[in-house]
């Protein structure tokens, strides 16, 4: 069949995106035509599918792709159980997915602890989905997983991470393209293409999918979302269409763009960062689940100070604000022997001397 310029761009972007963590053409015969089965031995891919027109277009796209390359592709779809009636969701995320012919395909079923409304609640979300999958990965020997966020996704996650955390560039860099998370590699290929693409690739495949009630898709544009509604989900429907329709321009493009610009300075900041991390950051030392040296910090430019303090935190997997970091910051600059702070998920921070030290209360 004749591809789209969409498909031949989405089947483009999974291949340079594998090709980035060494994933290539296994053997000259499968650039020949027909199917070839891939070498025992061969590496695996995985897909996160949550049965959405986003995951589904990349499981199908990552499918035609690692047949290309003579590389296993399967899924693994996660069922959160937060909405009645998920486990057939699920099953049917999963059955679509073995009908493309992705192999494995796993079913992880979690329970989401600390469920709340506003982003607290998406967060909890996430942190369970992302150990799902992990430990999929891990079982099936997975290479690599790809998610399938769009641009869409990564400009509505710059606004929420600016309007929430306030994290400086962080914030504006929004998603990588590529991360390491507890020893598996993650890709996000599809940062480059739009929600009404990944839309055009599942008509053009003839992919049903599955549209999350929570989007608020029923409610005409225009119509503000209640706050029943996720966060995520009303900045989608409400916030961006308007900010869109204000600037005369698709919002989402700029500020995908701009993260990418954001990205290359994260990066750059976060290599600054390293030599002063290596010299200050101890972890499980003197009682404490991580201590760092004062003297180090107070000499580091501020911008990397704050960063040495937020990459402490993150080992520990510690929710955090930008609030919390410049409150430990005062306690290496501004230091008169105020007591110990306290920090989410019943952490506390406090100085001994020219030591600071985060435990976990109790």
């Amino acid at each position: 069949m004749a591809y789209s310029a969409t498909l031949k761009k989405a089947i483009g972007d999974v291949r340079n995106a594998l090709a980035t963590a060494g994933i290539e053409r296994q053997d000259v015969r499968f650039a020949e035509h027909g199917e070839h089965a891939p070498e025992p031995d061969a590496p695996t891919v995985l897909v996160a599918c949550s049965g959405g027109r986003d995951s589904m277009a990349l499981a199908a796209v990552s499918h035609t792709v690692c047949g290309m390359l003579g590389v296993r592709c399967g899924a693994v779809i996660v069922d959160h159980q937060l909405q009645a009636g998920s486990d057939e969701v699920a099953q049917n995320a999963a059955a679509r997915c073995a009908n493309l012919g992705l192999n494995p395909v796993v079913i992880r079923t979690v329970s989401v602890k600390g469920v709340g409304s506003g982003r607290s609640g998406e967060d909890a979300a996430r942190q369970a989905r992302y150990e799902a999958i992990i430990d999929t990965a891990r079982d099936t020997g997975a290479e690599v997983v790809l998610l399938a966020h769009t641009r869409d996704d990564q400009a509505e996650t710059v606004v929420m991470d600016v309007l929430t955390l306030s994290a400086g560039i962080d914030a504006l860099a929004g998603m990588p393209s590529a991360f390491v998370r507890d020893g598996v590699r993650f890709l996000r290929p599809f940062l480059d293409m739009t929600r009404v693409q990944t839309t055009a690739i599942c008509r053009e495949l003839n992919l049903t999918w599955w549209d999350d009630p929570t989007n608020g898709d029923e409610v005409p544009v225009g119509q503000p979302l209640s706050q029943h509604y996720p966060l995520r989900s009303r900045v989608r429907h409400t916030l961006m269409p308007y900010l869109s329709d204000f600037f005369g321009a698709d919002v989402s493009a700029h500020l995908s763009q701009a993260a990418v610009v954001a990205g290359e300075d994260r990066d750059f900041l976060d290599a600054a960062t390293d030599d002063v991390y290596r010299q200050t950051v101890r972890l499980n030392t003197e009682g404490a689940l991580v201590t760092m040296q004062v003297k180090p910090l107070a000499q580091a430019h501020p911008a990397i100070r704050r960063r040495t303090i937020a990459r402490a935190l993150a080992e520990l997997q510690i929710p955090f604000a930008s609030s919390h970091v410049l409150s430990i910051e005062e306690l290496v600059t501004d230091w008169h022997g105020q007591g110990a702070l306290s920090l989410p998920s019943g952490y506390s921070v406090n100085r001994r001397k020219h030591v600071i030290r985060v435990c976990k209360n109790g």
